[in-house]
């Protein structure tokens, strides 16, 4: 007999788990964004780096650091301030976290302004932000994120 009340008690707890980690994946997913500040430079290889902060909906908040690095047909120097980016397809905080894929296009001479979209698997992130310097170029690479 205690066997079996063990056996059971052991099985509701398995349920139990079970349940409440398909509940957290069904509740869907959470809006993140993350406010950031970054400079770099490219003569053929481009380099960046940067930190932000990420904040999401359900009250988590991240500091991170941010590189972008990638090569192609590139030259110039340039930062931007006051930088957003726009998460998707976010269930967890650390969903963030790693390498995202991405190609760009640039030219600019002074101020200015840009805007792309990486990727990783699933995750999209849409960046914005107004910057300085001057920049000319198509160049491909990653854009990495990681915990300060």
């Amino acid at each position: 007999m205690r066997l079996s009340m063990k056996l059971c008690s052991a099985l509701l707890l398995i349920a139990t788990l079970a349940v409440a980690g398909s509940a957290a994946q069904a509740a869907g997913p959470i809006d993140c964004e993350l406010r950031f500040s970054m400079s770099g430079w490219s003569i053929f290889y481009k380099r960046a780096t940067g930190v932000g902060t990420v904040t999401c909906d359900n009250g988590q908040s991240m500091q991170v650091r941010i590189s972008a690095k990638g090569g192609g047909l590139t030259f110039g120097k340039s930062s931007i301030e006051g930088g957003l980016g726009k998460f998707t397809e976010v269930y967890a905080i650390e969903d963030i976290i790693g390498g995202y894929a991405t190609a760009e296009a640039h030219a600019g001479a002074s101020k200015s302004a840009s805007a792309r979209v990486v990727t990783k698997g699933p995750i999209s992130l849409a960046l914005s932000g107004k910057g300085r310097g001057w920049d000319l170029g198509v160049a491909f690479g990653s854009f990495i994120i990681s915990k300060r």
